[in-house]
């Protein structure tokens, strides 16, 4: 699958903008991930506590695919999204510059993975995505309203999303579409509608993951965590 054989590697990047990140990191058929301050985001990622031991948070809530600088100069990505714009409303696989992502106070998380796929691949890739936008695929509340029951039941997660619907995907499950389309399982044993961006990052497929972190959500657990130690502390000052 892979042009070249690479390894498990996280590379933390700091001091660069968004903008700065994604002009370094951003290549076509690489993956995106996001996560941001908003209630959908926040929503997502405290769903995302459930796929960990002592429930912290997930750090994405949106996936992405980059396809590549384009005849206008710009890079460009493929995602299905929800987006609402004055008398405006894109609800589905969708074109985006990849400028969206340059507002650090909309998206304080990025990360870019690397698969290493070839360029026969990558093409096969952006050519599925490209299918879905002209076929008009749907972003799917639905689903995603599916996906969130499942977390709380795991035994759901290898089942078919029991809310899916014809020609359509959140963009979590449109990212796991586009590599099961050759074959590539991002998340083994997860149908793909109910696979949550954090899975993606956490996908067993070796790949390079650039990681720009500025804020990882909190949990009620590490805030209250953090209230007993600090209470402890106090009282053997206190002794």
């Amino acid at each position: 699958m892979p042009a070249t054989t690479i390894q498990h590697e996280t590379i933390r990047l700091s001091n660069l903008s968004n903008e700065e990140f994604l002009k370094l990191h951003a290549h076509p058929g690489r993956i995106g991930l996001s996560g941001g301050l908003t209630l959908i985001d926040k929503a997502i990622c405290r769903a995302e506590r459930h796929l960990d031991e002592k429930e912290r948070w997930g750090l994405w809530s949106h996936a992405f695919v980059f396809q590549g600088t384009r005849a206008d100069g710009h890079h460009w990505v493929i995602e299905s999204d929800l987006q609402i714009h004055h008398k405006h409303i894109q609800l589905g696989v969708q074109e985006n510059r990849v400028s969206k992502y340059y507002d650090e106070k909309m998206y304080t998380n990025l990360a870019v993975l690397d698969f290493g796929l070839s360029e026969e691949h990558t093409a096969t890739l952006l050519r599925e995505a490209l299918e879905l936008v002209a076929t008009r695929a749907k972003y799917s509340v639905r689903e995603l309203l599916g996906t969130l029951i499942a977390l709380r039941r795991q035994e759901m997660r290898s089942r078919t999303n029991v809310l899916a619907r014809d020609c359509s995907m959140y963009c979590s499950s449109f990212v796991q579409h586009l590599f099961r389309k050759m074959g590539v399982e991002l998340a083994p044993g997860i149908d793909s509608k109910n696979t949550t961006p954090e899975d993606i990052s956490r996908s067993p497929v070796p790949h390079i993951t650039y990681l720009l972190q500025r804020e990882a959500p909190k949990s009620p657990l590490d805030k209250l965590r953090r209230r007993a130690k600090a209470r402890v502390r106090l009282l053997k000052r206190t002794a």
